[in-house]
């Protein structure tokens, strides 16, 4: 309860009085939990490619208290400037599939202000499809009657990383993609699918068989 009221007490400060840009990522450099949090809230914009990148820095292997606060923003920061944000297509694969949905969901709204930086969205594009390929052809093998934390770890990271590829298609071969995800047995991710297939013009022989689902989520996009 102490380290609460600390927290909060340290949050309120930062809120309630006139810290300069530079104060502010000082501290979200390096800051306690209670301190990152308040700092990135509290910041309105960003003015180099370097603060940007001390935000992102933020985004993974940190507390999930600062991740998510930072996810928060972060839609809003690369709306601003987006050009601060190109180089840091590692941190976005991990960040999207963060344990947290929230922090997934925040960071692919991001991305989307992403989408006129061809160099960027190549390799995004790319190292999201390697990814997602890996992880489809593991999720085949997995027994989902199981209920192992691996599997279900797993079959997160696709849902997420196929969440993105829906808004990246324009940059993506989906075909080999589309061929790994529609049978595997978890229904998300035949929603998922199915939900990209949506976008496309071709692909009619799979989107009739998706349609024939067993599972009215799937059968429904």
């Amino acid at each position: 309860m102490e380290n609460l009221n600390e927290d909060f007490n340290t949050a309120l400060n930062i809120y309630e009085n006139d810290y300069s840009y530079a104060d502010l990522i000082e501290l979200l450099k390096n800051g306690s939990v209670a301190e990152k949090q308040a700092s990135v809230l509290k910041l309105e914009t960003l003015t180099s490619k370097d603060d940007a990148e001390i935000l992102m820095q933020n985004l993974t292997g940190c507390d999930g208290k600062i991740r998510e606060a930072v996810s928060f923003r972060l839609p809003e920061f690369v709306s601003q400037n987006p050009e601060y944000f190109t180089d840091f297509v590692e941190i976005f694969l991990e960040a999207i599939i963060d344990i947290n949905g929230n922090i997934c969901r925040n960071t692919i709204s991001a991305l989307t202000y992403l989408k006129n930086f061809n160099e960027f969205c190549t390799n995004f594009c790319q190292k999201l499809s390697e990814r997602t390929l890996k992880l489809a052809k593991f999720a085949k093998t997995f027994d989902l009657q199981d209920g192992k934390y691996k599997v279900n770890k797993e079959i997160f990271k696709l849902y997420w990383y196929l969440e993105t590829i829906y808004h990246f298609t324009d940059f993506i071969e989906i075909k080999d993609i589309i061929l790994e995800t529609k049978d595997i047995s978890d229904y998300t991710i035949r929603e998922k699918t199915a939900k990209i297939l949506s976008k496309l013009n071709d692909f009619e022989q799979i989107k009739q068989e998706l349609k024939q689902d067993e599972n009215y989520y799937v059968r429904r996009v």
